[in-house]
């Protein structure tokens, strides 16, 4: 009955969405025709602009060569100090349709494809004409159709960034036959070609967008920002106080027998000189960045978990161990039932949402990093591993088709396979941070 009615609803629906397209196309060709369009890009992820760090840095690199940037996404979380305090960028909100649940999933897709389609179009339409519009892809069902059709009215250039292909992120849900995923498919490659230039993230993604797409396009490797680093002591101190107030893992095991020092789990601080050491005996501190999909098996790395657990149980001289993964994502309440279930004595595990300012310290503060990104196509890299490098973090990553290009296994990181591998690594580099 109330799909019915939503059936009846959606003529009168489009239609009055397509008068007020036509309106915003009409603004659009009056603007520009006043003359030739100002040097503005507009830069659109049709996700959380918060957790797209490659975007965001896009826009900082376009608005320091001169550009104004208007930033178009979902504002579920703070992007950084840096992007929201420079002057030449606006940031646009846009609205997401989360909660429509009526009729067949298939039609609820539908509907939410025109909702994005019709939406972004207008937020595009009705802002000053743009020279470029930077897309992130995926996802791109329907923003690259769109942003192409706003060019060809206004007369901006397309200019795609290849970070994955959608497709391949679908087929992880539905398999790689599955009707909708054929169609992005061809969707991804038909539009794909309309742009003007095409970003992607790896060589190997170069290579197969020039030979299964016929697309050109140029690698632009990521590197981490300048906010990227390692964390003086007395600021690690500040940020597990903190989080400790939040998350019991920060904190010290007991409390000190003497006021006059300040502990956490990993550091103490004389209050009355200010010094701030690490004390003997401290946890190993481990962190995992992750958005929960697919594509992460965190499995491996409970897995490698249980077994430092056992070393320990078994005698082994190793400090115990507090890991930490960040990230919000489908799957994160699956894996904390999952961890809500282990008895682990000697392994603490906290999955807290950090703050943009937190996360890089947080990293610069560790001890260890794991990446257990694999791609859903193979062909793109771990942005995490990226920020890691940046904080001098030993990083311990999972291997798949081309992460060559960027961890190379006992020169600039350790490379697993499985949980027994991963296990071993970790014994590895918490032995070295004892000696150290």
């Amino acid at each position: 009955m109330a799909a019915s009615c939503l059936a009846l609803l959606l003529p009168p629906l489009l239609l009055l969405l397509l008068l007020l397209l036509l309106l915003g196309a009409e603004a659009a060709w009056k603007r520009r025709s006043r003359g030739r369009a100002a040097p503005h890009v507009a830069v659109v992820v049709l996700g959380d602009v918060g957790r797209s760090p490659r975007m965001q840095y896009h826009a900082l690199s376009l608005a320091s060569h001169g550009f104004f940037v208007t930033l178009l996404g979902y504002c579920d979380s703070k992007p950084h100090d840096e992007l929201l305090q420079n002057e030449k960028i606006q940031i646009v909100s846009l609205t997401e349709l989360k909660r429509f649940a009526v009729g067949p999933h298939i039609l609820q897709y539908g509907v939410k494809v025109v909702f994005q389609a019709v939406h972004l179009m207008w937020k595009l339409m009705w802002r000053q004409p743009a020279a470029y519009i930077f897309l992130q892809n995926p996802p791109g069902l329907p923003a690259i159709a769109v942003c192409w059709f706003v060019g060809c009215l206004c007369g901006s250039k397309l200019v795609i960034d290849w970070h994955n292909y959608g497709y391949s992120i679908m087929a992880l849900v539905h398999g790689p036959s599955h009707p909708l995923v054929l169609l992005a498919k061809w969707y991804e490659k038909l539009f794909g070609r309309l742009s003007y230039l095409n970003l992607c993230v790896t060589k190997a993604m170069q290579e197969d967008l020039a030979e299964n797409w016929g697309i050109r396009a140029v690698t632009v490797y990521d590197k981490p920002a300048s906010f990227f680093r390692e964390t003086p002591l007395d600021v690690q101190h500040q940020l597990f106080v903190k989080l400790g107030r939040t998350y019991p893992a920060f904190r010290a095991c007991s409390e000190s027998s003497d006021p006059a020092v300040e502990r956490s789990a990993f550091t103490q601080r004389d209050l009355q000189s200010g010094l701030v050491t690490r004390p003997r005996g401290r946890p190993a501190l481990l962190v995992s960045s992750t958005s929960w999909t697919e594509d992460e098996d965190f499995s491996i790395l409970l897995a490698a978990l249980e077994k430092f657990e056992q070393l320990l149980l078994n005698g082994e001289s190793l400090p115990p161990l507090v890991c930490v993964i960040t990230g919000k994502g489908p799957l994160k309440e699956f894996y904390s039932r999952l961890l809500s279930q282990k008895q682990l004595q000697h392994v603490q595990v906290c999955t807290p949402w950090l703050e943009a300012e937190d996360y890089p310290r947080l990293l610069g503060s560790a001890d260890l990093g794991v990446s257990l990104h694999t791609s859903s196509s193979g062909l793109d890299l771990p942005m995490k591993v990226v920020d890691m490098f940046g904080c001098c973090l030993p990083v311990c990553a999972a291997s798949f088709r081309c992460l060559h290009e960027l961890v190379k296994h006992e020169e600039n990181g350790l490379v697993f396979r499985d949980a027994e591998e991963l296990a071993a690594q970790l014994q590895k580099v918490v032995h070295h941070i004892l000696k150290s």
